[in-house]
């Protein structure tokens, strides 16, 4: 079989070019100890999610001027806390469980959405800059009932 000249340079060039990327993904990972964040992973047993501190209490907690967090359980078709009430220019310190399937987490205008597995609790932060009501979807599909599951937060 005979490869022409022009053929043979573009696959060399191919091939210098997969051996370059392969290079720098291995220096970065190895020799440069770079890895993916892990300073937020929290697990809770999902069984237990009523029990455990702080989500056996949902809602907002006031930790500083206009700053918040925010504890959320993701169930069948619902959230518990059932509406946030903040000031405008509050910073809201999202931390969210799911005690039986996946849900989301999703507020419509923001950058806030978060895949909510059972046992693990997400954590996310948005400052609310413009008054009005937000309304928090769940973008995962649950089950039959999935399109009813929403609360608000209202910003004033």
């Amino acid at each position: 079989m005979h490869i022409h000249r022009l053929e043979k340079i573009w696959l060399l060039i191919g091939f210098s070019m997969l051996v370059i990327f392969l290079g720098v993904i291995g220096v970065g990972a190895f020799a440069l100890g770079m890895q993916p964040p892990t300073g937020h992973h929290q697990a809770i047993d999902p069984d237990k999610v009523d029990e455990t501190p702080p989500f056996d209490r949902p809602g907002l907690e006031k930790i500083g001027e206009k700053e918040y967090n925010a504890y959320m359980v993701a169930y069948a078709f619902g959230y518990k806390q059932d509406k946030l009430e903040v000031p405008v220019g509050s910073t809201i310190h999202f931390q969210v469980t799911s005690s039986d399937v996946v849900h989301g987490f999703q507020i419509p205008g923001t950058n806030v959405n978060l895949m909510v597995v059972p046992g693990e609790v997400n954590h996310l932060s948005y400052t609310f800059k413009e008054p009005g009501e937000y309304l928090v979807l769940c973008n995962e599909y649950c089950g039959a009932g999935h399109e009813y599951m929403a609360t608000t937060i209202i910003v004033s």
